[in-house]
């Protein structure tokens, strides 16, 4: 609506995750770069936590974007209020496995059989399994039990969970003993700093054609941090609210009063859009 008033090729705070959008914060760097060594150790478990909104999911598809298909078949589970039987259906279908038969036993066995030939045609199989927060302690163990899986030397599965803060803490737990002495390596995606805020915000505006129209004063910028503690969602839902009243308002300048006062009403319309202080 308000993309062509402004000149821009498109909108430029959609939320919907898209690698061409990823920013390379210091923690989002820090985070691609434990995947990608993850990758390259071609075993174990990978574990990448942060907050509702901080860009887990954008990285994960920057990462599976940027690898050689000719080498790794990677798979995707996004819905894991799964018990462990429907895990091991819900993993087979992401890999385009046709399942023998339903029995756990079966399905383990045709997993394998997939997973070892494979290997033999010189590909590794990747399982991001993301929301892993959800996911139980006997369905984690059926991960673990995948990870067993090894043709000579070499692992048939390796497996990032990705998730909210909550799986950290499950992983934490005695039970959860030998998974951890699989785990490779573990970030947390942490939110953006006040200078990375600004620079996230002029980042995606640029992507679009950007030309300083609408200006945003620098108070602007730390009020949008404020408010959104440097959640990207949030901010590419707050920055969108802005354009929007900025057009409806025929404003050339955003100012932190401004800001100030689409937060509010962003709070009153969804309850936790914006962290507003009292």
């Amino acid at each position: 609506m308000f993309e062509p008033h402004f000149g821009f090729s498109g909108p430029p705070f959609q939320l919907s995750p898209a690698p061409d959008c990823y920013y390379a914060s210091r923690g989002h760097s820090r985070a691609l770069a434990y995947l990608k060594f993850g990758v390259y150790q071609a075993e174990g478990f990978i574990v990448i936590t942060g907050e509702v909104g901080a860009g887990k999911t954008t990285l994960v598809r920057t990462l599976l974007q940027g690898l050689d298909q000719a080498q790794i078949v990677a798979a995707q589970i996004v819905n894991t209020q799964l018990n462990s039987g429907e895990l091991l259906q819900a993993i087979a279908t992401a890999f385009g496995v046709p399942l023998q038969g339903s029995s756990k036993a079966q399905m383990i066995a045709t997993l394998e059989a997939f997973l070892t030939a494979l290997t033999v045609a010189g590909k590794r199989a990747l399982l991001v399994i993301d929301e892993a927060q959800n996911l139980g302690a006997q369905e984690i163990e059926e991960l673990r039990m995948l990870s067993n899986f090894q043709f000579g030397s070499q692992a048939l599965l390796q497996s990032f969970l990705v998730g909210q803060p909550e799986l950290r803490l499950m992983l934490q737990s005695s039970v959860m003993e030998q998974l951890r002495q699989r785990v490779i390596a573990s970030t947390h995606l942490g939110p953006l700093s006040a200078a990375e805020t600004r620079a996230y915000v002029e980042y995606r505006l640029r992507r679009v054609g950007w030309d300083q129209f609408p200006q945003f004063e620098s108070a602007a910028f730390a009020q949008i941090h404020a408010l959104t503690g440097g959640i990207p969602r949030r901010i590419n839902l707050l920055c969108t609210r802005l354009l929007l009243a900025a057009y409806l308002e025929s404003l050339t300048v955003i100012d932190d009063r401004q800001v100030h006062t689409v937060a509010r009403e962003l709070e009153a319309e969804l309850g936790t859009a914006a962290t507003v202080p009292t």
